[in-house]
């Protein structure tokens, strides 16, 4: 039967339509009907590439006599929390302050007003590592309902009520200084692995947003060990077996403490963070391996999560279908064979490789070279002998054509195999990283085709995703909005990449959209008494909490974006009430930087931009491809000082106010630099703008 979810946006509920489970999406019919039928509400909550919600949708929501006892006695409620990270957000606080701990599936039993009661995270189908299984869970739950009711309204109000009174304790009003710096890198230093890079033990996820405080650090201070940090982690993850050693791209994190076995799902927003921290490590040092990883991830995204209407899709899965051996096995995949599939969805199998199959493409001697090259052994470094391509560490050289050769290849047969499936909603928060990710990688690498890439989604999100009021939608799917509200990431990180834009391309009219989306945090999403950040807006859908979170997870939070473009947007326009708020925003950072670095990373790097400045820029030339205006805006663009934010354009423009009263020199094309409320003697010498930005 299809349910009510046939009609969803979200392929996460599609994926889900033809359950037997009569699902609702969330709605305050779903609670009505609850409440008509006195039942409670089961709340599941996941995405479309999560591993272990496909598999306790395959173990559970199809098996008929599950969504039986189900539609008997619940009204069930499914959500993605990539479309409602509110929803999500609120009751995964509940999840982790009953039980410690919290992922996807998240399975939250509620009282038909929303008070959550009962928690968990995956269900088996029977009883398994001391967890009850699913229809345990669901018989516990209708007999707690049917016959202690007194006692579960009384947990779900004490519950509701703790949520409530959980405000952010504002800590500070005061942006972080030098000392507040110093020990959040002192922190950073005693969590680092020096063996193997990154932070804390396994699972080990991509510290993008630390990597960018560390740059930034290094950048204004010169610190040494920062940039050490930061240099090294990113060669080991890219040497791992979460970077994609033959497509590009980063896997979500890696299950081992030597970024060996990844959880190979693939997901936009790690891609765009990291694409945008290789290219400014690169900016930093001039590695070749940052600025091949750099190009290489941007030309992933580009050709792998790019949209028809030219957005930028959510995510790969981590599973693909097992396919059939010649000796007639199963193998997660088998060197170029589509037929023979066997059905079964396997994790990682359309990444992993064994000798046997690096002959079968290669023949024996350029197998021999590969498994040398990428780590494949005979063992396996991941399942049932087959191994994840990585690049080990050793003293071999390797002849660079014959590899680029083998490369091809074995991409050419992994493009054969069933590919992971993928979730092609637009999420405007991660399209806005994107934009900001590919228009730098483009104008550092003069790769026009990136920067217009970024351009296009930007015009994508501006002509479907604003609204006549500059509302935001949260995503879009087909060419057609959602009917989900944007959230505080979603307004903050589509400011950033619009300001990304206007520095690359010169066109004001990304900052004048940037300023739009702006104006929204100031008035909708910022308490005016305390200058306190909320994620959902002032007039948004109310649930048992308003949720508020300033500490980075995989993207940086709403929070500290919004800190971040309103301190760009405040460089650029000289606007004194962006200052304010972005300065007031930071308060937060004073306080948990010292505290937990690895989660306010980006919290961090925008208070780096705050103590230098931030500086800004202004170019002035005869046309932005002007040879000599071209050479002075790529310096520019280039400058390490953290955050600073550049303008270019004719001499007298109105499309940048850092432009006003900026004349040629010597009818030469020249570069301001301010900083502070004081600006440099304009120079028309790129290597002085170099230097005047930190070169």
């Amino acid at each position: 039967m299809a349910n009510r979810l046939a009609q969803a946006t979200s392929p996460y509920l599609l994926q889900h339509a033809d359950n037997p489970v009569d699902w609702w999406a969330w709605s305050e019919e779903a609670f009505a009907e609850a409440r008509r039928r006195d039942v409670p509400v089961l709340l599941s909550v996941g995405y479309s590439s999560c591993h272990w919600c496909h598999v306790m949708a395959h173990e559970s929501f199809e098996d008929p006599a599950t969504a039986e006892e189900m539609n008997a006695h619940f009204v069930s409620v499914k959500v993605d929390r990539e479309e409602r990270p509110d929803v999500d957000a609120v009751y995964m606080e509940a999840v982790q302050a009953a039980t410690g701990q919290g992922g996807w599936p998240m399975t939250v039993f509620l009282t038909p007003d929303a008070e959550p009661f009962y928690f968990g995270t995956y269900f088996p189908p029977a009883p398994r590592h001391g967890m009850p299984s699913f229809r345990q869970v669901l018989q516990g739950v209708r007999q707690a309902w049917d016959e202690r009711r007194g006692e579960v309204d009384e947990v779900a109000g004490k519950i509701a009520r703790d949520l409530a009174g959980r405000e952010m304790s504002y800590g500070d009003d005061r942006v972080p200084g030098e000392q507040e710096l110093a020990q959040a890198l002192l922190g950073l230093t005693r969590e680092y692995d020096p063996q193997r890079g990154g932070f804390g033990g396994a699972p080990k996820f991509p510290p993008s947003m630390v990597i960018e405080f560390l740059l930034r650090h290094h950048a204004r201070t010169g610190a040494e060990g920062a940039l050490q940090m930061a240099r090294d982690t990113c060669e080991r993850m890219a040497r791992g077996g979460i970077y994609d050693q033959l497509g590009g791209g980063f896997a979500r994190y890696s299950v081992d403490r030597d970024w060996v076995v990844p959880h190979f799902e693939k997901m936009l927003y790690d891609n765009a963070l990291l694409c945008r921290v290789y290219a400014h490590l690169w900016r930093a040092t001039g590695s070749e391996l940052a600025r091949r990883v750099a190009l290489e991830t941007a030309d992933f995204m580009v050709r792998e999560l790019r949209t028809p209407e030219g957005g930028f899709a959510s995510a790969l899965d981590a599973d693909s279908e097992e396919v059939v051996s010649p000796e007639g096995s199963p193998q997660e995949g088998d060197g170029g064979r589509r037929e023979g599939g066997t059905g079964r969805h396997v994790e990682g199998a359309y990444y992993v490789w064994t000798p046997a199959q690096l002959r079968e493409v290669l023949g024996d001697d350029d197998a021999e070279l590969a498994a040398r090259y990428f780590g494949v052994t005979v063992e396996g470094t991941f399942e049932e002998g087959a191994s994840v391509l990585q690049l080990p560490q050793r003293d071999e050289v390797f002849d660079a054509g014959r590899i680029a050769g083998i490369r091809e290849r074995l991409l050419a047969a992994r493009s054969a195999r069933p590919a992971p499936g993928r979730d092609d909603k637009v999420v405007a928060a991660w399209n806005g990283l994107a934009i900001a990710a590919l228009a730098e990688t483009g104008a550092y690498f003069d790769r026009p085709d990136l920067t217009e890439a970024a351009v296009t989604a930007g015009d994508l999100l501006v002509r479907l995703h604003l609204d006549d009021r500059a509302r935001i939608a949260r995503t879009s799917r087909d060419g057609r909005a959602g009917a989900n509200a944007g959230v505080l990431e979603d307004y903050a990180d589509v400011a950033e990449g619009f300001l990304a834009l206007a520095s690359v391309t010169g066109e004001g009219v990304w900052l004048e959209f940037a300023g739009l989306l702006l104006d929204h945090v100031l008035t909708r999403f910022t308490d005016p008494g305390t200058g306190t950040l909320y994620d959902t807006a002032s007039d948004a859908e109310r649930l048992i909490r308003r949720p508020q979170d300033p500490t980075d997870n995989a993207a940086p939070s709403g929070w500290t974006a919004a800190a971040g473009a309103l301190l760009g947007y405040a460089a650029h326009t000289g606007s004194a009430s962006h200052r304010t708020a972005a300065e007031r925003a930071l308060g937060v950072v004073k306080t948990l930087g010292p505290r937990v670095p690895r989660f306010i990373g980006w919290g961090l790097a925008v208070a780096e931009a705050a103590l230098d400045g931030p500086r800004e820029v202004a170019v002035v030339g005869p046309a932005l491809d002007d040879p000599a205006t071209a050479a002075l805006h790529r310096t520019a663009l280039l400058g390490a000082a953290p955050g600073a934010v550049v303008a270019a354009g004719t001499p007298g423009s109105d499309e940048f106010p850092l432009l006003a009263d900026r004349p040629l020199v010597r009818d030469e094309p020249a570069a301001y630099v301010c900083r502070n409320f004081t600006c440099d003697a304009p120079t028309t010498d790129p290597d002085r703008l170099r230097v005047a930005l930190g070169g």
